[in-house]
């Protein structure tokens, strides 16, 4: 049983790769597996008899690079044979909720055993959901007027309707879906409390945060302080006492924007006259018209300090992601760079920050992370990563390296020959085939094989046919080996 934490990357592309395998983890801390995320094609990663061993799956959002193969492992719990166990899922009330909605279609009816009846199966018959952060005090609910009339109410935690100078409901006017108007009693103004308060407030989340402790003792806790990507999501601490790893999940790191939401106050621009908008319950419209504050200054504050401890993965972006943290913004964020590993990055993109790859296997021991290599631990100590066509690369410096590392706008880049911006510095450019590194091809022609014995040949193509010649490994040059 290795100390420690363990994290298997399954996939780290985003949604619009030609790789194909977006995100998802494999968790291990000492004998217990979690899957995080499902976006990546788990059947052909772990196999049927892989996935039987994991404890259970915890799901960020609802995006389906995230998401994606939720419904076929809810019918594969259900339907494998020797392998009655439902799904345990482990999230947030609301992203339980978002999920439910989106697999109605694949969960809810089948055929009966004998194939002769169509029948309904409920949600709860394939999932186990324990849920992760606090729920919320408020929530909106359809509630009886009489004479069989329905209509959308605010229930608070008496579990009485709540009056409008409390809690309005606004329905949008592009998706009809019914979002929360919440007058913060501190601000005194109008908020959405899902974004507005973070899961430690107790104005609008009930005391009780749902951290889940596995039987070996180690927590798992939902965040949210610091997590900003439009949807409801959850960012996540697995911890053993010992070590922290952090996910931030998909998120807009970015200390300027922040702020912004904290210390600006919005004016409403709606149309309604003042007295109408307060006696109202239900409005219709866009709820950004009726907001005066996005955040509370204490999830502001909150979120400068989620990351001060422990290992944090972290996704990325190249620049105008909207939704994610551009690469450009790094310097504007919290994170540190020998504390953090970045993910969800496009299939071309230079860092000095460490790059996570799909089958790569980190280790996180105290207060630093390594990679498992085989047996061996290996400190990350490139000066930049490189990720290219599905293949990854690292570099050293060297005044007389044969690749540049140029910059542009905030982005970084890797040339041969000629430059793409303000060159930074020469480099030694190797390629990362398993945790090994193997000196850059130089010709189009020539490929790296690893063979089945584990040794890798450079492998040269001529009109004569092809020669292989083994190629050492150069890591244990290039990295100090930790034990």
């Amino acid at each position: 049983m290795a100390e420690g934490i363990t994290v298997r990357v399954l996939g780290d592309y985003g949604p619009f790769s030609r790789m194909g395998k977006s995100i998802g983890y494999l968790v291990t801390l000492g004998n217990s597996h979690y899957l995080l995320d499902c976006g990546t094609p788990l059947f052909q990663q772990i196999g049927g008899h892989g996935l039987k061993n994991i404890k259970g799956l915890i799901i960020t959002h609802c995006h389906d690079d995230h998401k994606r193969w939720f419904s076929d492992l809810a019918l594969f719990n259900m339907y494998a044979p020797d392998f009655t166990t439902k799904l345990f899922l482990l999230t947030s009330e609301q992203v339980s909720e978002d999920l439910k909605r989106a697999s109605g279609p694949a969960l809810e009816r089948s055929l009966s055993l004998d194939g002769r009846k169509v029948v309904d199966i409920s949600y709860d018959t394939y999932i186990e959901h324990r849920v992760l952060g606090p729920r919320p005090k408020y929530r909106i609910r359809s509630a009886d007027r009489g004479s069989g009339l329905k209509a959308l109410c605010i229930i608070g935690p008496d579990n009485r309707p709540v009056g409008p100078e409390r809690g309005k409901i606004v329905i949008s006017s592009a998706t009809g879906l019914a979002r929360m108007l919440f007058r913060d009693p501190e601000y005194n103004e109008w908020v959405e409390p899902e974004s507005f308060y973070s899961f430690t407030s107790d104005i609008f989340y009930e005391e009780e945060k749902h951290h889940f402790t596995d039987p070996e003792g180690f927590t798992i806790e939902a965040f949210n302080a610091p997590v900003w990507h439009g949807l409801p999501s959850i960012g996540l601490r697995f911890s053993n006492g010992k070590e922290s790893l952090l996910f931030s999940s998909d998120t807009v790191n970015d200390i300027q924007i922040w702020k912004a939401l904290a210390h600006e106050k919005r004016e409403q621009v709606h149309a309604l006259p003042r007295e109408l908008f307060e006696s109202s319950s239900v409005l219709f419209g866009d709820i950004n018209d009726f907001i005066e504050r996005a955040w509370s200054r204490e999830r502001y504050d909150e979120a400068l300090h989620a990351f001060d401890s422990g290992i944090v993965i972290h996704d990325i972006a190249a620049r105008k992601s909207v939704v994610h943290t551009d690469y450009s913004r790094l310097a504007h964020t919290k994170l540190k760079k020998n504390r953090t590993i970045l993910t969800h990055s496009p299939d071309m993109i230079t860092s000095e920050w460490v790059l996570s790859r799909t089958d790569k296997l980190f280790r996180v021991l105290g207060d630093d992370f390594f990679e498992v290599v085989g047996d061996e631990l290996y400190p990350l100590n490139a000066d930049f990563y490189h990720k290219e066509a599905g293949r990854y690369y690292v570099g050293y410096k060297n005044p007389e390296g044969a690749y540049t590392i140029c910059e542009k706008e905030g982005l970084l880049s890797l040339a041969k020959d000629g430059t793409k911006g303000r060159v930074l510095f020469r480099v030694d450019l190797y390629e990362d085939i398993g945790g090994r590194y193997f000196p850059t091809l130089d010709h189009d022609k020539d490929i790296y094989f690893e063979r089945k014995d584990g040794q890798v040949e450079r492998i040269t193509f001529s009109g004569k046919g092809s020669v292989g010649e083994v190629v050492s490994c150069q890591r244990d040059r290039l990295s100090k080996r930790v034990c």
